[in-house]
């Protein structure tokens, strides 16, 4: 099992500065996935958002990354998706952040896919 090297920080503090993030970059429909009682979860958190452009959404991961490690010095363990502009993964073990275009989001619903996860929308007027 793979281990986040800064403990300092809780699951939860680091999902909310993923969230910060995608709110810098004017992330659309953020959700922040608290699966730390889902039975089998890979993960504590999942951070998910959509963008309306390849340039947006790799601002978006771009602002995560910057956000997080501002904060905490943290890198991500592993990052994919960067090279298509459709869907990039961030992961950084405890929290991983989804990025989507809108139709790949609708596809692949995540949100739907761990339906037993509680699911906190951030509203429109915080970003």
């Amino acid at each position: 099992m793979k281990e986040r090297k800064n403990k300092e920080l809780s699951s939860k503090d680091l999902s909310e500065l993923v969230a910060k993030g995608m709110i810098e970059k004017k992330g659309l429909d953020i959700a922040i996935l608290d699966l730390r009682n889902v039975k089998n979860s890979i993960t504590d958190f999942f951070v998910i958002c959509s963008g309306n452009s390849d340039t947006q959404i790799d601002a978006l991961a771009n602002s995560v990354e910057d956000e997080v490690y501002k904060v905490s010095k943290t890198e991500p363990w592993q990052k994919e998706g960067k090279a298509n502009g459709e869907w990039i993964l961030i992961d950084y073990v405890d929290v991983v952040a989804h990025i989507f275009n809108k139709d790949r989001r609708k596809h692949y619903d995540l949100e739907e896919l761990w339906g037993d996860a509680e699911v906190t929308y951030l509203e429109e007027s915080m970003v």
